[in-house]
């Protein structure tokens, strides 16, 4: 494994330079990040980790008992930006490679639908 890679044996490896831009991201989260998180995730029944670092990439919520990842994507993300999508498939497709699950919603779902992304998550808890 790559030298540049932090673990231990309770997490992931992560590089080491991604701890304090997780820091950073967990202390400037979207607004659709603070209502999954605050009004769902934080107090979910599997503990669910914000801005985990894993391997080389950070992602917005991680549960570790379930190995999934869920991320919440914005703007950013949509086709005009062919960099970021090919980005985001490939960082999906690695962490799959580790047996990760990526669940991805957009701001707007989150924002104007919560109640339906909730459903979506507990029903793919539900399948596994």
């Amino acid at each position: 494994m790559n030298n540049n890679l932090y673990t231990n044996k309770y997490h992931y490896a992560y590089r080491k330079d991604l701890r304090n831009k997780s820091r950073e991201l967990q202390n400037n989260m979207t607004l659709a990040e603070k209502k999954l998180w605050y009004d769902y995730l934080r107090r979910h029944k599997y503990r669910f980790l914000r801005q985990k670092p894993i391997r080389n990439y950070i992602v917005d919520f991680y549960c570790p008992k379930l190995k999934l990842a869920i991320e919440v994507d914005g703007t950013t993300h949509l086709d005009e930006n062919e960099n970021i999508i090919k980005y985001d498939k490939i960082r999906s497709k690695e962490l799959k490679k580790i047996g990760i699950k990526v669940l991805r919603f957009w701001n707007d779902d989150v924002l104007n639908g919560l109640e339906t992304v909730c459903g979506i998550i507990n029903d793919y808890l539900e399948e596994i």
